[in-house]
Formats: C-alpha cells, sequence, structure tokens
C-alpha cells in the first residue's frame, strides 16, 4: 500500500515548480475549457492528504468532490480492483456477463432506502445515471414532462445542462437544450422571504401549484431532486418539503428520483441523505463515492418501473465496467467496515462547533449548512441584506489553498465555501484545516 503520511507539509510556494512545470505542458496539450481549482499536479494520495509532485501535503477538504470518501488510495478498493485487472479489464456486460455488475446491484439493492424489490443499472457517470432516470421514468410513464428544481445541478451533458439551473460555467453558449424540462421554487430556507420556518410548506405548495398550473400533473414523468443541493450551494431543502413533493408525486403517478450522486453512500451520515426525512424514493441515482474514485454510476428503483424498458434500451459500452465494480465492493466494505456513516457524524459535530464559533467573530459567515461531511458556509456582505460576497469565497479558498488546505466553492452565486473531507481523515487533520480557515479568515 501507498501510505501517504498524514500530516501537512509545505516545502515549496502553491503550485511549486515542478507543478508549474507540468501545468505549462498541460496549458499546451488539454483543451482551454477544462478548468483546474488549484493547478498542483497530485503524485500519490490516501487518508486525508493529497501530496503533489514537488513534495507538498495538502489537507484535502475536497475529495475529488465528494468522490474518494474512503480515502484515495482505499485497502480494499486498490485489492479488489488490482485483483480484477489481473482477471480481466472488460468484456462489455452487454456481450458477456460478470459476477461483480450483479453483486453491486445487489448490495444497491439492500442499502437504497425502502423495502420494496428492487432493480438497478450501471453507467460510467452521475450525469449518464441522471439521463437514464428520465428515460426509465419516461418509459414507465408514458409521459414526457420533467420536474427539477432551482439551484439544481445534475451534469454536463444535453440533457442534464438542461436539467442544471446555473448558467456559468455549465450552460453558457451550448444550447439548444433538451426540451419538457420545467423549473420550480426550492425550500431554500437562508433565502426564503418569509424566513426559514414556514419555508418548508410554502415552497412545496409554490412548486405544486407551478405544476399543476404550468405543466399539469398527468404530464409529468419525473420529478428530480438532489436531497441535499450540491453544487447549488449545500442546501438543505427546508422540513417538510421533501415529505410533501414526494406526496404529491406518488399522487399523481410520477416518478420520484432522488439524484443522491453528491450526497450519498455515508456523505450525509447515512447512507443516503433522503432517509433524514424517511424519504423513500421511486428511483435513486448515485455516483461519486460509489466507488473509491474508479468511474461507476448506478439508476436503482422500484423493479417494476426498471423493468418497464424495452430489452436493450439501457446500457452503454462501459457501463458497470468490472474494475470499477470491484471498487465499489470494497468501497462499500470499507464504508461498513469503518463505520463512515459514524465518521461523517463526527466530522460535523467537529465543523460546526468550530465553524459557529467563527461565525460569531466573523458575520461574513451568514449560515452554516449542512450534513455529515458536506458542510457549507455562505458568505454575505452584510448579514441583515444577506448580499452574495463571492469575492470573499474567492479570496479564502486562494488563501487556503497558499497553507496547504484544498478548498472548494460552490453556490448559486459562488459565495459558498464547501467542506468536503474524506470520512477517514483524521481528527488532527480536519482541526488543522480548520484552524487555517480561521486564520484565512482573521487575514482576510
Amino acid at each position: 500500500m501507498n501510505a501517504v503520511p498524514q500530516e501537512r507539509r509545505v516545502v515549496t510556494a502553491i503550485p511549486g515548480p515542478k507543478s508549474q512545470e507540468l501545468q505549462a505542458r498541460r496549458l499546451d496539450a488539454v483543451a482551454g475549457g477544462v478548468g483546474s481549482t488549484l493547478p498542483v499536479f497530485t503524485q500519490r494520495a490516501g487518508g486525508g492528504i493529497i501530496e503533489d509532485v514537488d513534495g507538498n501535503r495538502l489537507i484535502d477538504f475536497g475529495s475529488g468532490i465528494a468522490v474518494t470518501s474512503v480515502g484515495a488510495s482505499a485497502e480494499a478498493v486498490v485489492r479488489r480492483a488490482s485483483a480484477q485487472l489481473q482477471d480481466f479489464t472488460h468484456t462489455c456486460f452487454m456481450v458477456t456477463p460478470y459476477e461483480g455488475y450483479v453483486e453491486v446491484c445487489e448490495a444497491l439493492a439492500e442499502l437504497t432506502p425502502g423495502d420494496h424489490a428492487k432493480k438497478s443499472a450501471l453507467f460510467n457517470s452521475g450525469a449518464e445515471a441522471v439521463e437514464n432516470a428520465v428515460k426509465i421514468a419516461r418509459s414507465y410513464t408514458k409521459r414526457q414532462a420533467v420536474v427539477v428544481f432551482d439551484h439544481g445541478y445534475h451534469g454536463r451533458t444535453n440533457l442534464t445542462m438542461a436539467l442544471t439551473s446555473k448558467n456559468m460555467p455549465y450552460k453558457q453558449g451550448f444550447g439548444p437544450f433538451a426540451p419538457e424540462v420545467y423549473r420550480v421554487p426550492v425550500a431554500y430556507g437562508y433565502r426564503w422571504p418569509t424566513g426559514a420556518e414556514n419555508c418548508g410548506p410554502e415552497a412545496a405548495a409554490q412548486a405544486i401549484d407551478q405544476i399543476s398550473k404550468q405543466i399539469g400533473a398527468d404530464n409529468v414523468a419525473a420529478i428530480i431532486i438532489e436531497p441535499v443541493l450540491g453544487e447549488g450551494g449545500f442546501i438543505e431543502p427546508a422540513k417538510g418539503f421533501l415529505p410533501a413533493i414526494v406526496k404529491f408525486a406518488n399522487d399523481n403517478g410520477i416518478v420520484f428520483v432522488a439524484d443522491e450522486i453528491q450526497s450519498g453512500f455515508c456523505r450525509t451520515g447515512q447512507w443516503f441523505a433522503c432517509e433524514d426525512e424517511g424519504i423513500v424514493p421511486d428511483l435513486i441515482t448515485t455516483a461519486k463515492g460509489i466507488a473509491g474514485g474508479l468511474p461507476l454510476a448506478a439508476v436503482t428503483g422500484r423493479a417494476e418501473i426498471m423493468d418497464s424498458v424495452h430489452g436493450g434500451g439501457l446500457g452503454g459500452t462501459y457501463g458497470g465496467n468490472p474494475v470499477a465494480c470491484a471498487g465499489a465492493l470494497g468501497a462499500i466494505e470499507t464504508m461498513k467496515e469503518l463505520d463512515l456513516n459514524g465518521k461523517a457524524k463526527r466530522i460535523e459535530e467537529v465543523m460546526k462547533a468550530r465553524l459557529t464559533a467563527m461565525q460569531e467573530k466573523f458575520p461574513v459567515i451568514g449560515d452554516i449548512r449542512g450534513r455529515g461531511a458536506m458542510v457549507a458556509i455562505e458568505l454575505v456582505k452584510d448579514p441583515a441584506t444577506k448580499e452574495p460576497y463571492a469575492e470573499a469565497a474567492g479570496a479564502l479558498a486562494k488563501a487556503c489553498h497558499a497553507e496547504g488546505l484544498l478548498v472548494l466553492t460552490c453556490g448559486t452565486y459562488g459565495n459558498v465555501l464547501r467542506f468536503l473531507p474524506p470520512l477517514v481523515i483524521g481528527e488532527d487533520l480536519l482541526n488543522e484545516g480548520l484552524d487555517i480557515i480561521e486564520n484565512a479568515f482573521a487575514r482576510i
């Protein structure tokens, strides 16, 4: 095993000379449209640390955007994927199948919410999973309209760009987009006009009213929502909102899809974020944390909905690649063995206590939110007006990067700092990262 020492170390400027050299090569060879949060080139990573080519070790509060929840080189993932590499890399499940794919689908049936009969189909990426969930819902309901929510993010393919609510950088210049996609309000408590306590029921009533008036419930194939909105700013829909939307979907024969691509697999302290209010989705999409860093995604759902598609209607050359399936079984083994739901809850406890203390000192922190190891702070110019302060988020991220802490920004207004540490991070590194954030606030 490639054991990376679990300590922060800054030995050069960040990025250092070797990273800068590689960045020059990258600019010559890689398309300009592909961005990077921080152009330090990784040499190895594991636990809560990313080590770059210059020998700097950064504390990782990003997990490759919620992917390496079990760490970037988890023993069980490496062991199982390596063994599979020895046997075969690919046959295509649609040509000659293999057990790993079946095992992953069995694990998903066991772990996802609800005790109904479930089936799964495996794909390569989160966007592909969402796109296939729409195909399945349309096939099952014989309807076409798809309802999504303000601040939602669902991917970068043509259909999932249409589903995504944020123009820059995801949609700008890439249209026309897929038709029959409708957007309604979400229960964003911090920014709800009548206050967070009224937000859940009021937002649900507004959303349902718009669907009924503008689309007609009988025309809706699917309602798709992230139980904790990721790219939109780690928005937890106010209590009562999701149950009301689910009830409306159930009453009207609409397929309710939980997009758990960022929030799933122990990230929020539960296997899936929708469990928090007892939501049982008809379909659930997963990716990111599912396979310890290998590309894999899934749609899991009620057997009768999943089976409504004609034979050959779902698939893809690499979908459920055998090495990725082995990685997923290793990741799930690690999550169970190390009780990563418990670890995520502990991370939330530590982070929220520290961030709340910072908020008292720095009124620029307008809101602290999220669950488990999916925590964010929204930055505002004035707590009274709540005017978004994107420049502060950018400056803070930059200050943290210079000190050897990798943090990410997000939010519809670009004013949210999001924290997604690997669930296996040591508490000493977690606190050291929070010290760096606090010092950055004090300086800026």
